[in-house]
């Protein structure tokens, strides 16, 4: 099968398109046959090594959409030819034709939304789902402020926050503000000219994916006992408690039944991917670069197979 992995840590020119063997579901596994794969800002940290020195060679990738192509024995609860979606562990290989999976990762994809949309779920979508609900408990009348709003885990942030019934102020470059309106912003705050800190305050949650000084500046806006979570900082011990708050980093969690929960959501037209970028799989560096960029809108997604709708 063709497949797109990496044989040394280093740029983009590192992700090679290649025939690699086939692999075969184990006990619990299914195999997936890729139609597309979601590419997420993980995916060249990995390649660049940033995440530890993961056995090489590796398949690059942690978010596919395709059809269910044969199982392992026990423990399986889909058909061949089923339409799934998946969150894959590190290592497991999304960049491919093929990718064999534990079926808990696995959910039905939405049945509204090709495979293109659902690649783009795994990763951000439950990332932005264990924020808000799992960890600060976002309830239906509080506010979130949530940083990075335009990005893959941004912009289902902002709908999800939305579907909830909570009022939510998105920060974003200019260009973005009429974008995050139209998938349910309540205010946007364009941080090129404005000062959130001096916008808002007494939030319930804080959602960080930027990180830096913007996580630093969030500490302050939080109502007393309010919650900040981030995507991509650590929380120094003490540093909750200090600013009389909660906190927590995000690791976000492989999760197949969150995954049918959200794919339920979508069905409902409550909530939709974004995806700006579609490059076919022999693209993949073009996609890292693009995607370490960190100015893309929502997500980008390599198309492996045809994808029918």
């Amino acid at each position: 099968m063709k497949a797109v992995r990496i044989h040394e840590f280093g740029g983009p020119e590192v992700l090679k398109y290649e025939d690699i063997p086939e692999p075969q579901p184990g006990p619990g596994e299914i195999r997936i046959r890729i139609i597309a794969a979601g590419v997420n800002p993980m995916d060249w940290k990995m390649r660049k090594g940033l995440v530890g020195k993961l056995p090489l060679p590796m398949v690059i990738g942690l978010d596919v959409a395709g059809v269910v192509d044969s199982l392992g024995q026990g423990g399986v609860f889909f058909q061949p030819e089923e339409e799934v979606f998946a969150k894959l562990s590190m290592g497991d290989g999304g960049y491919a034709e093929y990718t064999v999976v534990d079926s808990n990762q696995v959910a039905r994809k939405p049945g509204s939304i090709g495979f293109v949309e659902s690649a783009a779920i795994p990763t951000a979508g439950l990332a932005a789902w264990q924020a808000l609900f799992d960890i600060a408990g976002l309830e239906k009348g509080q506010s979130v402020l949530i940083h990075g709003a335009a990005g893959g885990v941004g912009t289902f942030a902002v709908q999800f926050a939305k579907w909830k019934g909570a009022f939510v102020v998105a920060t974003a470059s200019g260009t973005n503000v009429e974008f995050l309106k139209s998938i349910g912003a309540d205010a946007v705050i364009n941080y090129t000219n404005q000062r959130f800190e001096e916008i808002v305050c007494n939030m319930d949650v804080v959602l960080d994916t930027v990180g830096g000084d913007t996580f630093d500046r969030s500490w302050g806006v939080l109502k007393p006992g309010g919650f900040l979570v981030s995507t991509v900082e650590g929380i120094s011990e003490g540093a909750a408690e200090e600013h009389g708050v909660h906190a927590q980093t995000l690791i976000t969690r492989a999760d197949g039944k969150e995954l049918a929960r959200i794919s339920e959501v979508i069905d409902e037209m409550k909530v939709k991917p974004v995806v700006t970028n579609i490059l076919p799989l022999s693209d993949a560096q073009k996609a890292h670069e693009m995607s370490e960029s960190r100015h893309t809108r929502g997500k980008i997604v390599l198309l492996v197979g045809e994808d029918p709708l």
